[in-house]
């Protein structure tokens, strides 16, 4: 809306210039102090990005690899994906991690949120641990072709050391939720698994 402000920026006129059922980017007239116009590029995601952390009670975790079109890239990761705006959080988190491993999970506990970008876009990520699994058969979309492998946590870990895993919300659960165990932020049961897989 013209006039609106955010923070120092006073809105001016804003342009579409591309859209489709998953991002929306703008272009933004904005006015610091001094009124001089200048250009903002935003992209504005439709939804929110869910990921899942599912914790065998082995210490081992499947995995979910596929080829990423941006950086052209075959990427191994935790499952993840998008959840409406409008919809429960923990609902699409569920629903990822069923279409893409098969999981059910018993019990969930939200381990991080935070911006994605957040110097050019709006989106926006929860994840969760979740454990207690019970396993199915995946049920992924038309457009996805997935690869599957199943490692254990302290593997993971050092993937994500490494740099051989790059997925930022793979590294952010991993780290996050080692942490969380070794504060004693999480479940016992779920803490006592994690860090079992590291060895005595």
């Amino acid at each position: 809306m013209s006039g609106e402000r955010r923070g120092p920026w006073r809105m001016g006129n804003r342009r579409t210039v591309y859209d489709n059922p998953w991002i929306e980017v703008i272009d933004h007239e904005v006015f610091l102090a001094d009124e001089t116009p200048r250009q903002y590029g935003v992209v504005h995601f439709k939804n929110r990005a869910i990921g899942v952390l599912p914790i065998l009670a082995d210490g081992t975790v499947p995995l979910v690899g596929q080829h990423r079109f941006p950086a052209n890239t075959y990427s191994w990761e935790l499952p993840e994906g998008g959840g409406p705006l409008d919809e429960d959080p923990l609902a699409s988190a569920k629903r990822e991690l069923r279409e893409e491993t098969g999981y059910t999970a018993e019990n969930w506990q939200e381990i991080a949120s935070f911006d994605l970008s957040n110097s050019v876009t709006d989106e926006a990520s929860i994840c969760y641990l979740a454990w207690d699994l019970t396993p199915g058969a995946p049920a992924p979309e038309e457009s996805e072709a997935f690869s599957y492998e199943r490692i254990t946590f302290s593997a993971l870990h050092e993937r994500v050391l490494s740099g051989n895993i790059r997925d930022s919300l793979t590294v952010i659960m991993v780290l996050t939720a080692t942490e969380l165990a070794r504060q004693n932020r999480l479940p016992q049961e779920v803490a006592r698994i994690l860090l079992g897989s590291f060895g005595p």
